[in-house]
């Protein structure tokens, strides 16, 4: 607004970053298509904007990536693969729409681990190979959308769209140490992306501070007519977000659960939720029932879901499929469809617990993931990485969420001894992303520095 800066001069810088980060060694690999004229004609036109002052949102000027899962004109829908998005796209989702009318810069979309079907991000096809985690690059960035945590977490830019089918925006978000917001089920249309489990995925924007999570998700949130799941929703608010302390809130935590990671990772987020308390808020004690149940189910129901929606794929390209992607989708072959129904009706169990849960706390605290981000070795970047007991492990706090719908927040709330990031994660009920957005703006305040990544690019200067 003061005019010292304009968009355009950090669309140049930008653009030089982009083609920076990709000749250093290891090249970064957040973003994987970007089109420089494309970048200009936005900037410029929001330059003029802001000469003219008239403005058309907080995210004008601003600029953003989404993850390779949408559809944005004019780049290859490739969704992480070598055989889809053959051609470019013609149509934008739904989301690269309201944010190309509010004005922002979309620089590109990033990288995912191929289909979303992983939680490292190892993706070593042609067109993307493994992004690096911009705090130590011999290590994942985590998925599946793993290129637009390290496009924030390296400054790229302050806001990437990801899709969260198993914690796909919350633990890149984690393992990079930026906030990450996974809405509601149906709160941010996902119209225009790859369908791949029509149950399980929410969209929500990975940030570098709440507040820009909230700014993005205020422009986001709303029913779309080409989104059937998010019609009936109520109207989001940003309510009592900036309350000054966290006076009456009951932090719901189930120790038994919340102390199942890292040491490390414990000692960070129990000094987190005692600063929470210090702030007002009290912690009571809650029990999480079938948790073990839920875990299974969710991943019959997902796993499922992308089975069906890929058959024509699997059938048809299997051969350029990465091998995870083969296991994975070879294991889907497995469930039945009784399987299936029986993971839908422990789903109604576990949305009714959640529902008295909700009747007597406002939230539920955990660590977001209960590792930090694992290495990365010289055999990742030839043939991939097929570890399904981290996998598992790395989806423990993150399965309730996509299993009955409710929000989840992550926030970085320190690092390991190591210097990696650590998250802590809030859960609310259905449509109550406000009472996140509160409590991460606090839980912010308990991290006392910032450390500067590795890999870090400062496209102001």
């Amino acid at each position: 607004r003061s005019g010292k800066l304009t968009p355009s001069q950090v669309a140049k810088n930008i653009i030089a970053v982009l083609e920076d980060c990709d000749k250093s060694t290891p090249p970064l690999r957040a973003i994987v298509q970007w089109d420089q004229e494309q970048i200009m004609l936005m900037a410029e036109a929001s330059t003029a904007r802001y000469r003219n002052k008239c403005t058309l949102s907080y995210l004008d000027g601003i600029p953003v990536c989404l993850k390779e899962e949408f559809k944005v004109v004019p780049y290859h829908h490739r969704v992480g693969t070598v055989y889809l998005g053959t051609e470019p796209e013609t149509e934008d989702a739904t989301v690269a729409k309201k944010l190309r009318e509010a004005g922002a810069i979309i620089i590109g979309v990033s990288n995912m681990h191929e289909l979303g079907t992983g939680t490292t991000g190892c993706n070593p096809n042609k067109y993307h190979k493994i992004p690096r985690n911009p705090y130590k690059p011999n290590h994942f960035t985590g998925g599946s959308s793993s290129g637009s945590a390290a496009a924030v977490a390296a400054g790229l830019c302050p806001v990437a769209i990801g899709t969260d089918g198993g914690g796909s925006v919350r633990i890149p978000s984690s393992f990079c140490g930026v906030v990450g917001l996974k809405g509601t089920f149906g709160r941010i249309s996902c119209h225009g992306s790859l369908p791949l489990s029509y149950s399980t995925v929410s969209v929500g924007p990975i940030c570098t501070s709440v507040a820009d999570a909230a700014i993005v998700y205020s422009i986001l949130a709303e029913p779309d007519p080409l989104y059937p799941y998010g019609l009936k929703q109520p109207k989001a608010t940003l309510s009592d977000m900036c309350a000054p302390d966290l006076k009456g809130l009951k932090l719901g935590v189930d120790w038994t659960f919340f102390k199942a990671c890292d040491a490390e990772v414990l000692s960070v987020c129990e000094k987190a939720l005692k600063h929470l308390q210090s702030l007002g808020a009290s912690v009571v004690e809650i029990c999480l029932p079938e948790m073990e149940e839920a875990r299974v189910a969710h991943v019959i129901c997902i796993l499922s879901e992308m089975r069906d929606f890929l058959q024509p794929d699997f059938n048809k390209h299997f051969q350029e499929m990465n091998l995870d992607t083969r296991a994975n989708l070879t294991l889907a072959c497995q469930f039945t469809a009784l399987d299936y129904i029986t993971a839908n009706r422990q789903r109604t169990r576990s949305m009714r617990f959640l529902r008295e849960i909700f009747s007597t706390v406002n939230c539920i605290l955990t660590p977001a993931v209960p590792s930090t981000a694992p290495r990365i070795y010289e055999s990742d970047l030839l043939t991939g990485s097929s570890d399904m007991s981290f996998t598992v492990r790395s989806m423990r706090f993150m399965q309730l969420g996509n299993f009955t719908g409710i929000p989840g927040l992550v926030v970085p709330v320190g690092y390991s001894t190591a210097g990696l990031p650590i998250n802590l994660q809030v859960m609310a009920k259905w449509w109550d992303e406000a009472v996140l957005l509160r409590i991460g703006l606090k839980l912010e305040q308990f991290r006392s520095q910032t450390k500067k990544p590795s890999i870090y690019y400062d496209i102001l200067a």
